[in-house]
């Protein structure tokens, strides 16, 4: 499976990737109370909190791959406001990538985002009205994944940043079995 997804990920323009275990993977409460009580989106859009999984649920799902592949994206940008647009066109890009996984005979590929998503201009902020509920995809954090934890635990750089002037280090999660 890997040496055959290997050329598709690279023609996706994911050239910083690690295969992983997902049972690996950290699942925290507290990414959840962060969600909650830190982050804007939380009960707005359709694929965050808490329109999504509890922790429990979350800890099954990973359970249930062998194969997983971290997918790293690093960036500098020059204004803030830019990171939306950014994370936008990525997503679109993974999910058509999911896709192809998918179409290659993985029917349980499923990926998590970089980012919360950012399909819709105006976010309905319920799953069942979601205007695009094929592409619509849950960010790592929205599924309590830790994403600093994890990422460190197989070697990829991540930092908070305390400056714009300083490279974003993001990360989607994309499962394959």
């Amino acid at each position: 499976m890997i040496k055959e997804l290997e050329p598709l990920l690279k023609t996706f323009d994911c050239t910083g990737y690690r295969w992983i275990d997902p049972k690996e993977v950290v699942v925290s409460h507290w990414v959840r109370m962060k969600c909650m009580f830190g982050c804007d989106s939380y009960g707005r859009v359709a694929t965050c909190p808490p329109n999504t999984v509890s922790i429990e649920e979350a800890r099954a799902i990973l359970s249930e791959y062998d194969h997983g592949v971290i997918i790293h994206f690093a960036k500098k940008l020059d204004r803030p406001e830019d990171r939306k647009d950014w994370t936008k066109e990525l997503g679109r890009l993974l999910v058509k990538l999911e896709q192809e996984v998918f179409l290659r005979g993985y029917y349980k590929a499923f990926l998590l985002m970089l980012d919360e998503c950012r399909l819709c201009s105006k976010c309905p902020g319920k799953r069942a009205e979601c205007k695009n509920p094929v592409e619509a995809r849950p960010s790592m954090e929205a599924m309590v994944i830790d994403v600093f934890a994890t990422v460190r635990k197989f070697g990829f750089p991540i930092d908070v940043l305390d400056s714009y002037e300083r490279e974003m280090n993001r990360y989607a999660l994309l499962l394959v079995d």
